[in-house]
């Protein structure tokens, strides 16, 4: 039977006005999603689609105005339960310097499991087991500030796993990061998840972080446009370029070539299945 990590149905979400005469901005507008456990899924949508909403109402940072968040069982409506859902549901936000407290990397790697009462001896081994993780061990006694943005946000993913979350939700967590500092956080996660189960949710405006999801849920004006698994979210070019995202480079040149009357598929999403598609129509004139 599967695990459901994360449940919303017909989730709502309303920021309040601070102008008595306006009724506030819904941001969320009756979201359906399903997230099992050890899934990889890349939630998508422009600036002002209402992704890091969603990202902050499944981590408790937000309650649902109208509608339901559940993760593990546990309705995040219920105040009791907060901690035992952030523990559950660790959050990675954008910068990496609002997050990073300690004047060394293992001080802020040892902050989360010191907040939630783990014994001291214990606490050692988790950041030990964070850091190395992470690839950051080397780096324990440095001074955060002193790190690269990648660096930093492998200190901060590290600081959410001493607290051994079973899920980890990232928010725009490489928006701020140059290329190679997003392979180096992009490589981590998907070690993660694929050699400890972790479920990880990450949300984000690049189109190529999504090709190795297990699912990509795209979200636009506040609800579920398309979901489902790379190859079949990405092969709706014009759905998708309809309201305002991309899609991989590969997949645009392989739509391009078919309205071109080229008979090459619309789901290629990488170089390597590019050059093999095009390999096999070379070896057929031969």
């Amino acid at each position: 039977m599967k695990h459901i990590m994360i449940k919303a149905e017909n989730t709502e979400f309303t920021y309040p006005s601070h102008n008595e005469s306006n009724q506030g901005t819904t941001a969320l507008k009756g979201i359906d999603a399903t997230i099992e456990k050890g899934q990889f899924v890349v939630v998508l949508g422009r600036n002002g689609s209402g992704k890091s909403t969603f990202a902050r109402l499944m981590n408790a940072l937000l309650t649902p105005t109208k509608g339901t968040i559940v993760v593990n069982g546990i309705n995040t409506a219920d105040e009791s339960k907060l901690w035992e859902i952030r523990r559950t549901c660790g959050m990675v936000f954008q910068n990496p310097d609002n997050q990073i407290i300690g004047t060394t990397v293992e001080e802020d790697a040892a902050f989360g499991p010191e907040n939630l009462g783990v014994p001291p001896e214990k606490i050692r081994s988790r950041v030990d087991n964070a850091l190395e993780s992470v690839g950051m061990q080397e780096y324990s006694k440095h001074a955060p500030h002193l790190l690269s943005g990648g660096q930093k946000q492998r200190v901060s993913i590290a600081g959410i796993l001493a607290m051994k979350p079973e899920c980890i939700i990232l928010d725009e967590a490489t928006a701020m990061l140059d290329p190679g500092g997003r392979k180096e956080v992009l490589k981590v996660i998907h070690k993660l998840n694929r050699e400890e189960n972790i479920t990880v949710v990450l949300i984000t405006h690049h189109m190529e972080e999504a090709i190795e999801a297990d699912k990509v849920i795209v979200i636009d004006a506040g609800r579920v446009v398309l979901e489902g698994q790379p190859k079949e979210v990405f092969s709706k070019v014009e759905e998708i370029k309809g309201i305002g995202l991309d899609v991989p480079q590969v997949t645009e040149l392989f739509f391009e070539l078919q309205s071109e009357g080229y008979e090459v598929p619309s789901n290629v999403l990488s170089i390597d299945e590019a050059v093999n598609e095009i390999s096999k129509k070379l070896k057929k004139k031969m």
